[in-house]
């Protein structure tokens, strides 16, 4: 497998990232060790999670994805052979938002814990906090690289503003940076990320990891009409924001990039983003072992020039 370098973090991470929302939720305990043993036997390495997965879910308060990953890793012993990535700043309840110094303190604690690990390879803000100077902020990640509790740091869902501010806070005061955005991009979705900060993240030397790389399954295929909304309980969304004239133009042109490179609509989907200079590894999960190992299959699809040329004509 082909690793590649996140950002200046030191990190080297394989071309596709499993996103850990589903561990505890739409899949439970025993798939998702599965799923993340064939993740890993499979080559790939990062897999990405947040404290905050899966509180939108009724008995749900949080943490349950990092406490399913945190079991696994005791289980499976294969901890040295993935980049382990979590958030800390979403609402947890009762207070606990936000990227003040003592409650990344007190988040950071509880990641450990149930994650059931000493180290977190990369820690990502998971969104901005006005409310704290980023000084602050970054200063207190600098303390947990400094004691080996964080190895590199990111950030998630900021604007290029907010985030060339972060950058050029670290630069001033000497305080380690972040090397990662985690933003939302995907074929349906490129303007907030190709608009400001992919010129960040390029000039900068940013790392990529962009979330919904499959657009909550649109980009699968399986959303082509409005019967199809009841496939799944997100299906009614889905498909009344993006099946519209571009969004069947992008699936069309997935399908005739599938027929000729005999693949399917999902996996020159995550190709097409694997390709694109400075982005560096699509998030896409999986809920069964059938659906992984076609989202494994995108990592050794190489699409021709004039087939991305075509698919990005299709979806811009």
């Amino acid at each position: 497998m082909q690793l590649r370098a996140l950002g200046g973090s030191g990190l080297r991470v394989a071309p596709l990232a499993f996103g850990g929302n589903v561990f505890g939720w739409t899949a439970d305990e025993a798939m998702s060790f599965s799923l993340l043993d064939a993740f890993v036997d499979d080559g790939f390495n990062l897999i990405d999670t947040a404290d905050v997965y899966s509180r939108w879910i009724k008995g749900h308060s949080g943490g349950e994805s990092e406490t399913v990953i945190g079991r696994w890793l005791k289980k499976s012993g294969k901890r040295n052979r993935i980049v382990l990535a979590t958030k800390v700043g979403m609402d947890m309840g009762d207070g606990r938002i936000g990227l003040a110094p003592t409650y990344i303190r007190q988040a950071v604690e509880d990641s450990l814990r149930r994650l059931q690990t000493d180290r977190i390879d990369l820690y990502q803000a998971h969104q901005d906090d006005p409310k704290t100077p980023l000084e602050e902020t970054l200063a207190t990640f600098a303390d947990l690289i400094r004691e080996g509790k964080v190895r590199a740091i990111g950030a998630s869902n900021y604007s290029a503003a907010r985030l060339d501010e972060a950058l050029q806070a670290s630069a001033k005061l000497k305080l380690p940076r972040y090397e990662s955005l985690q933003p939302l991009y995907n074929l349906v979705e490129r303007a907030a990320y190709e608009a400001e900060l992919e010129a960040v993240c390029r000039r900068e030397g940013l790392g990529v990891i962009n979330y919904f790389g499959l657009a909550s399954g649109f980009l699968t295929g399986k959303y082509r009409s409005e019967a199809d909304a009841s496939k799944s309980p997100r299906g009614g969304s889905i498909v009344k924001k993006y099946l519209n004239e571009r969004g069947r133009r992008v699936l069309d042109a997935l399908d005739s990039a599938a027929a000729q490179h005999n693949a399917t609509p999902a996996q020159v989907a995550l190709a097409w983003q694997m390709a694109r200079p400075g982005l560096t590894a699509p998030i896409a999960s999986a809920t069964s072992l059938t659906q992984w190992k076609e989202l494994a299959g995108a990592a050794r699809l190489s699409l021709d020039a004039a087939t991305i040329a075509a698919i990005d004509a299709a979806s811009r």
